[in-house]
């Protein structure tokens, strides 16, 4: 394990602090770079990214792909973590916090727009960063790429229907070209591009140029999680500074609904007897949340200052060292998974 991988968690602290007091020196800065953006995806989190998980993708063998079938229920325990759990837990805890424990510390209204978006960010699985995830806590990046569609292809019919049950309402525009802009950009493209490079590089079977490639690109692929960081921290810095009590408020469910999924999802694969390498990363998909989508959509229904669109912010501002702490929790638990040698199973 490298340095990057080592400290990871002391580089991220730091970036976090790097992006609050970039975003507070020069806020003209950052403003500039979050308008560079298409349908609400913001250009330069998209490139970045792509420096995350492009290294990913070459991995993938798409020769593979076809024996994940042989084994679906990590897959099963996505799907059902994601669509049948998670949105609700996610309105439930929203009500209890902030219409009983909360009830004292914020108005109705805004308390009303906390819940609509932490329900955003419950009903929006997440397409990007998870193939981080998966790779810090060496997933099956084959099986997590089949996990990854699936759940893209659900969110297309499943997010507006479910958003608009638990909000109240009928009415919900999603934003399809932030939907369908986000797949492409952080799934679709980034997969042609690792499996043209994958078969240009591998030849005669020999991964040896393949695999020295990858190498040079990890790297990079840290480099490009500090530096999403520093620019997400960076937009919302003088939000940070000028209302710590509201986003701590929010926080305080958001980590609630992010650790306790993550435990239900990892017992429940414990008991599935799952592989370490499908369960960790079925774990970080059940969990993560696609904060570009309930970002736009709380914009788009709610205004920019709502309570909604804070809420969905203070769920960025939560994902990165939160996620990192349970991909901690998984690598250190790798112990007490099955440990099967084909790569689907």
């Amino acid at each position: 394990m490298g340095i990057f991988e080592r400290y990871l968690s002391v580089w991220v602290g730091l970036a976090i602090l790097a992006g609050v007091f970039l975003g507070n020196l020069s806020p003209d800065t950052f403003a500039i770079v979050a308008g560079l953006e298409y349908a609400h995806v913001n250009l330069v989190i998209a490139v970045l990214i792509w420096v995350m998980i492009y290294p990913m993708m070459i991995q993938i063998d798409f020769s593979a792909i076809k024996d994940v079938g042989k084994s679906p229920k990590g897959l099963v325990l996505t799907l059902v973590i994601n669509w049948l759990v998670k949105p609700f837990t996610m309105a439930a805890l929203g009500w209890l916090f902030f219409r009983v424990f909360f009830v004292d510390l914020v108005d109705p209204q805004t308390a009303s727009e906390y819940i609509a978006g932490m329900i955003l960010l419950g009903v929006a699985p997440c397409t990007a960063m998870v193939f981080v995830w998966s790779q810090l806590t060496k997933g099956d990046p084959n099986y997590t790429l089949v996990q990854v569609s699936v759940n893209d292809l659900i969110m297309v019919v499943a997010f507006a229907p479910i958003t608009a049950l638990l909000l109240g309402v009928s009415d919900i525009q999603v934003p399809w070209a932030t939907l369908l802009s986000s797949v492409v950009l952080y799934v679709v493209l980034p997969l042609i591009a690792g499996v043209l490079t994958r078969h240009l590089l591998q030849k005669n079977s020999d991964e040896t140029r393949l695999n020295a490639f990858v190498a040079k690109l990890k790297p990079w692929s840290m480099l490009g999680l500090l530096a999403t960081v520093v620019l997400l921290f960076g937009f919302q810095a003088e939000t940070i500074i000028a209302q710590p009590q509201n986003i701590a408020l929010i926080a305080i469910p958001l980590l609630i609904q992010t650790y306790g999924i993550f435990f239900i999802a990892f017992f429940i694969a414990k008991r599935m007897k799952l592989t370490h390498k499908i369960a960790a990363p079925a774990c970080m998909i059940a969990t993560s949340n696609f904060f570009e989508l309930a970002v736009a959509v709380a914009i788009s229904l709610f205004g920019l200052h709502s309570g909604a669109a804070l809420a969905t912010v203070v769920g960025v501002l939560v994902e990165v060292p939160v996620m990192l702490s349970l991909v901690a929790i998984a690598n250190r638990s790798r112990h007490l998974f099955a440990d099967e040698p084909t790569a689907a199973s």
